[in-house]
């Protein structure tokens, strides 16, 4: 099996690194506000607000890493260009923020990518390589080119400067709510819940930090249990944002340090979540963005009735077509 490279290495960031991109990004990212979902506190039995990063101008968080990420090389580097390899949202980032702020940016995706992500990319200047259908074959043709060309790798999850990129949602959840209780993140590779956690936790080191991974998929769940970075197969979900089978180096010391709880959810109340975020809320969502909820629908942790729970709705980006499969799925 091909291994990612170590192309940052592990390097331990702090509340001043996110601070600093924060500064950096301000300017080209919203700052989503917080929603007071009140139509969902009796189910939920907590005081519910959501943190909507599908309001961004991508649809995603992912342009805030990406956008830190790409400000922060040198001149050098971004002349020479970066590469990224995505056929979600991060790709959708990375070619937004390159776009953007002026640097030629190459993506490679699987050869099955969805024709609209492919032409989404290419409008907006990225250069699109269609090559393999896994992650491992897609890797393999990136290295290539990256050491032909020079280009810098726009890691998925697993930079420091994307984590803190990330990480200003953290910020912005306690500027705005600062006696929140609980925020609970959404876990694929670790990038987002890493950079949450470590600001959350710098700022307000009571505020408790909840990652949700899918059940069949539990990489972190079971890094902890063991005590050690783990892969695990992997195995359908319908988070398929999520679809993640091993940590990263850079994200599991953060997120072993910061975060409090790390839990796995069933595809079936991910449904239910989405039933609820569509119908109660009116907020249209991805299923992997939609997993904190369900979490807490299943029970995999505890709230009280008066705690302040804020959910990081990652990302709205669904295929029509899923959507319509996914409503007919709904028990009313």
């Amino acid at each position: 099996m091909i291994k990612i490279r170590r192309e940052v290495g592990v390097r331990m960031i702090d509340i001043n690194d996110v601070q600093l991109a924060k500064e950096r990004i301000e300017k080209y990212v919203k700052h989503t506000p917080l929603l007071r979902a009140n139509a969902l506190d009796e189910i939920l039995g907590c005081n519910v607000y959501l943190k909507p990063e599908t309001l961004q101008t991508t649809g995603s968080f992912k342009i805030r890493g990406a956008t830190n990420k790409i400000l922060s090389l040198t001149k050098e580097e971004k002349e020479k260009g970066i590469i990224a390899s995505s056929s979600g949202n991060h790709g959708l980032g990375v070619a937004y923020a390159s776009n953007m702020l002026g640097v030629k940016a190459t993506l490679v995706l699987p050869e099955n990518a969805p024709k609209a992500k492919v032409n989404g990319a290419k409008k907006l200047g990225a250069n699109v390589i269609l090559h393999g259908f896994d992650s491992i074959e897609r890797y393999k043709k990136l290295y290539e080119i990256q050491d032909k060309e020079g280009y810098t790798l726009v890691h998925s999850y697993d930079d420091p400067q994307l984590i803190c990129g990330q990480g200003t949602i953290g910020i912005e959840i306690i500027d705005d709510l600062k006696d929140v209780d609980t925020v609970v993140v959404p876990l694929g590779g670790g990038g987002l819940l890493a950079g949450v956690a470590l600001a959350v936790k710098q700022l307000n080191k009571d505020v408790r930090v909840i990652g949700v991974e899918p059940e069949n998929i539990p990489r972190y769940s079971q890094s902890r249990k063991q005590g050690h970075p783990v892969e695990v197969p992997m195995a359908a979900t319908v988070a398929d944002g999520l679809m993640i089978t091993k940590t990263g180096e850079n994200t599991y010391p953060i997120i072993n340090q910061y975060v409090d709880e790390i839990v796995t959810v069933a595809d079936e109340f991910i449904y239910k979540a989405l039933n609820l975020l569509l119908f109660k809320e009116h907020v249209l969502v991805e299923p992997s963005a939609a997993i904190g909820i369900a979490a807490l629908l299943e029970g995999s942790f505890k709230v009280a009735k008066d705690e302040k729970v804020c959910f990081v709705l990652t990302g709205g980006n669904i295929d029509p077509d899923n959507l319509v499969e996914f409503i007919k799925r709904l028990d009313f």
